[in-house]
């Protein structure tokens, strides 16, 4: 049996926004990310992991080299192919959790299905799976804006996953709350990986960093790999 191929496959991927004069945002680089792998992306404000995480996540096109996602061929995509690739490969979870405030939390987790084609009795039943598995079955009709943000954070958690995602990619995801929260959440994301989620997160913070199996250092738009523990 062939073993499956890597979820993220970099092959000299870079992105150059252009001139006068080109300004190189992430200078080509090779990455490999297997599946249900744990890899954290660090580096200082400015140095290219806003980039990275467009690029990863099918937000922008690379200008060389090539992306491979879960073996697709990403430069070989038209735009709608892409948006539907990405709808049903990766889920993202943002520093700010972009929920609508006075929407209950299944109904925010349900949005994410509107465009999937699953039809809305499915989607509700989906959305209170997804609400289950990262410990909010019980909140799952309040409304964001009653909701601590640890909660509010662990609502987009379940929107990310309700798509059941190749990937989940994550930006800052500690970045708004205060540490008792930061832990739960990460506690969440590493219950996650255990099960078999392969999870990218993208971070300034050494102690989130420290969560991840490896870790993936950007300064200047060179990436490089830090030692695997």
């Amino acid at each position: 049996m062939s073993e499956p191929p890597p979820v993220i496959e970099f092959s000299g991927v870079g992105l150059t926004h252009p001139g006068p004069p080109p300004v190189p945002a992430l200078h080509p680089a090779d990455l490999r990310i297997g599946r249900g792998e744990f890899v954290t992306v660090v580096g200082p404000s400015g140095s290219g992991k806003s980039t990275f995480l467009n690029v990863t996540g099918l937000l922008d096109r690379p200008t060389e080299g090539v992306y491979r996602l879960d073996g697709i061929d990403t430069a070989t995509l038209g735009e709608a192919q892409r948006t539907a690739l990405r709808g049903r490969r990766i889920g993202f979870v943002f520093q700010s959790f972009h929920l609508l405030p006075h929407r209950s939390a299944v109904e925010n987790v349900m949005l994410a299905l509107v465009y999937t084609g699953v039809p809305r009795k499915e989607r509700r039943a989906l959305a209170v799976d997804a609400l289950q598995r990262v410990g909010l079955g019980h909140r799952r009709e309040a409304a964001a804006s009653q909701m601590s943000g640890g909660e509010r954070q662990r609502v987009a958690i379940a929107r990310a996953l309700v798509g059941r995602p190749s990937l989940l990619l994550c930006d800052e995801p500690t970045g708004n709350l205060d540490s008792g929260n930061a832990d739960r959440v990460l506690d969440l994301l590493g219950g996650l990986h255990a099960a078999g989620m392969t999870l990218v997160v993208v971070t300034h913070d050494g102690e989130v960093a420290a969560r991840g199996q490896r870790s993936v250092v950007i300064r200047d738009g060179l990436l490089r790999e830090r030692e695997t523990r």
